[in-house]
């Protein structure tokens, strides 16, 4: 016993060293980040790249390395593999965050001369192409019915999808609607709207209108709707349920009282970022609504304008600087409306979320 003490003793001095080896500052990653972005604009100056992409790259994979290889130096191997793991998700996280920066602030930068009182006010009736004027108040028209028609018809039928899933569905039906609801949720929108062309417009006989649009946009947006919706449904806790039962409620009021009042917040989530991922559809639009220059306040009677068709139809005017700004101003419009039904829906969730007492 002896012998096994005094061979194990001076290995807790050792572990105890290793356990309070030097550690790198607190500091030491924003330092690491100076140092390699001023070292990847050097170098990319000095290599005559005009790209600063390419620059930007380059500084990210020496801070890969100057991570690494610092904190092997002064921390070890095994910290410098964590540290190394760390810095590349920081390196992924830029390069996912910059290029969103980049277009909101060059969209920021192309409209903000453009969107004024009068520019969302009125319409390009009367508006020549290719001079100046107009507005897309006929375009915010259009895009307000044929989103809320959809929503309208997609996010009752989503919900009561979901709860029939997560409540209801056992057996090979389930498994049927849960297989089309992935399908749907890849569909390419020209499919949706083809899909409605053929049967709405052309076996029917429908004229085209806005309604047309709507229900194309129906269509993409239920599949996220009865995803984000069976998700919300499943994170309600059993006993919950358990309970409700237990006192002798059905289970449809127990769902109705209990299960979707609980879970409303992060239903409505996702029912504004199903409306956030609508928004900016053109396809469908294009194919079933036709787009026009004047206000039609009538969604079902004669073609009508939407912001996403209005930016395309004002871009493809060749040569063309009014068109031109125009399409940024009405893209910077529709980035704040896409935006704003986040941030609506960011607060929803934290005003419905436990913690707020709801």
């Amino acid at each position: 016993m002896s012998a096994v003490t005094t061979a194990d003793a001076p290995i807790v001095p050792q572990l105890r060293q290793n356990l309070t080896t030097a550690r790198l500052p607190k500091w030491a990653p924003a330092g690491v980040a100076v140092l390699s972005v001023a070292l990847g604009c050097a170098i990319g100056a000095g290599a005559g790249l005009a790209s600063h992409i390419q620059w930007g790259l380059i500084a990210g994979l020496l801070f890969l390395a100057i991570s690494y290889g610092l904190s092997a130096w002064v921390e070890g191997r095994r910290q410098a593999k964590d540290r190394f793991a760390t810095s590349l998700v920081w390196v992924a996280f830029v390069i996912a965050v910059v290029p969103l920066i980049s277009l909101t602030v060059y969209t920021v930068q192309q409209g903000a001369g453009v969107v004024d009182g009068n520019f969302l006010s009125h319409s390009m009736r009367n508006v020549i192409q290719s001079g100046p004027g107009g507005g897309i108040y006929h375009a915010l028209i259009g895009t307000l019915e044929q989103v809320g028609l959809a929503t309208a018809m997609a996010a009752p039928v989503g919900l009561m999808t979901a709860v029939y899933l997560v409540e209801y569905g056992r057996g090979r039906l389930a498994k049927v609607v849960t297989f089309f609801v992935d399908v749907m949720t890849g569909i390419p929108s020209i499919v949706a709207g083809l899909f409605v062309l053929s049967v709405w417009n052309i076996l029917l006989g429908f004229a085209f209108s806005g309604f047309s649009g709507s229900l194309a946009l129906a269509i993409l947006m239920m599949p996220v709707v009865v995803r984000s919706t069976e998700e919300m449904l499943k994170l309600v806790p059993n006993e919950l349920r358990e309970a409700s039962y237990a006192l002798g409620v059905p289970k449809w009021k127990t769902i109705l009282r209990i299960v979707l009042p609980t879970a409303i917040g992060g239903i409505t989530t996702g029912v504004m970022l199903a409306v956030a991922r609508i928004a900016g559809e053109t396809a469908p639009v294009l194919m079933l609504v036709f787009g026009a220059d004047a206000i039609n306040t009538d969604p079902f009677n004669g073609p009508q304008q939407s912001l996403p068709l209005f930016i395309w139809q004002q871009y493809a005017s060749v040569n063309n600087s009014f068109g031109y700004a125009r399409a940024w101003g009405a893209a910077l419009v529709l980035i704040a409306f896409v935006m704003g039904l986040n941030l609506i829906a960011r607060g929803i969730a934290r005003w419905r979320s436990p913690k707020a007492g709801h």
